[in-house]
């Protein structure tokens, strides 16, 4: 097969590529300039697209012995994700940028343009298994490194552009490993940190992203009686189930932490509260992406992606609703138009859902779907 390797310039994508080569396809390295003001180097572990990780990506394609190209994707970047980012913030609500990147980004932007380009598949370095059933039928399941795995994130992209995704890094049983396999392969990003945070972000401070943008708001922090606790700067900075830089002038009555409860940007209010407090039983979410047909047995095979018909049938699977999330027992049921009710198992629990979050939808490994809070 053609196929696309995305070179971020890490060691992941760099193995990623060579196991793609080795697998025998006619490999071409390509790297996303995503960002309009690029850094000449990252800051640490922090932030990517930087000069620096151009070079390496290139340096990687000339060990491998492939044909290297770097695609400026930079003013879809900002279109899509970056001003996205910033309006979900700005309404009250959490976006996953990383989610919205694979979305639009790197399971859109680039793999249509692979397509047109006449490659067969995009290759890429993320921690996720791709397993085939006897009938052709592709299934997302999370990778065998359960600290690496990143099927949440890859839960939006649908069976459609799974079809032509490939993830060789899926049966890696740990990041060592992949280190190991870099090294020995000769390649210079064997022991450049991974990166972490939201890779626009270089420096890791969200709060100060959104202010600079969004400008200074000060108004109240409040109890869930509406007595004023504390000031804040700005309440689009703030997301459910925070608990850090609340900066409050009154500690609770008990004494216990408080974690916000709530994010009223028509008021400019931050609610807060206690832990107990941010208990959920029921999510409400919409614009799902199927796997499977909701309410099918995961057996049955792959449903119709974002546009599959609702089903009535209560559906026994288990949620997450943050990348790194615990996932819990639940049963969830597909309305019409998209929509998801996901009631979640009592003794489980489940704390902190902000609106704007995904909510992913496996059976053991398996992902049946996703939904956005």
């Amino acid at each position: 097969m053609r196929v696309l390797a995305a070179l971020s310039g890490g060691v992941d994508s760099a193995i990623a590529a060579a196991r793609a080569v080795d697998a025998g396809h006619d490999v071409v390295g390509v790297h996303m300039a995503l960002s309009r003001t690029r850094d000449q180097f990252r800051n640490g572990s922090r932030g990517c697209c930087s000069i620096e990780d151009a070079g390496d990506a290139r340096r990687a394609a000339d060990v491998l012995g492939i044909p290297y190209y770097v695609w400026d994707l930079s003013e879809q970047f900002e279109q899509t994700v970056v001003t996205d980012f910033l309006a979900e913030y700005e309404a009250g609500r959490t976006p996953n940028p990383c989610v919205r990147c694979n979305e639009h980004i790197k399971f859109a932007a680039l793999l249509d343009k692979a397509v047109a380009l006449g490659f067969d598949a995009v290759c890429t370095g993320h921690y996720a298994r791709i397993e085939v059933g006897p009938d052709g039928t592709r299934a997302l399941h999370r990778a065998r490194d359960a600290a690496k795995d990143q099927s949440y994130v890859l839960a939006v992209m649908g069976p459609e552009r799974l079809a032509r995704s490939m993830f060789p890094l899926g049966d890696v049983a740990s990041k060592d490993e992949t280190r190991a396999e870099a090294a020995a392969r000769g390649l210079a990003v064997s022991a450049k940190p991974d990166s972490y945070d939201i890779c626009f972000v270089a420096d890791g401070d969200t709060q100060g992203f959104l202010r600079d943008r969004l400008g200074s708001r000060e108004g109240d922090v409040v109890d869930t009686e509406g007595e004023v606790v504390g000031r804040h700067d700005g309440a689009y900075a703030y997301t459910v189930g925070q608990r850090r830089g609340l900066a409050l002038g009154r500690p609770a009555p008990d004494g216990r932490p408080r974690y916000v409860l709530a994010v009223e940007p028509v008021r400019n209010r931050v609610v807060v509260g206690s832990r107990e407090e941010l208990a959920v039983g029921v999510v409400e979410a919409d614009r799902a992406v199927w796997f499977v047909a909701p309410g099918a047995d995961a057996d049955a095979g792959a449903g119709a992606g974002a546009g599959a018909a609702s089903g009535a049938t209560p559906w026994s699977c288990t949620v997450q609703v943050r990348a790194h999330g615990t996932p819990v027992p639940a049963t969830a049921v597909a309305g019409p138009d998209g929509t998801l009710r996901v009631e979640v198992d009592a003794a489980a629990g489940l704390h902190g859902v902000a609106p704007g979050q995904s909510v992913v939808l496996y059976d053991g490994t398996r992902v049946l779907g996703q939904a956005t809070v």
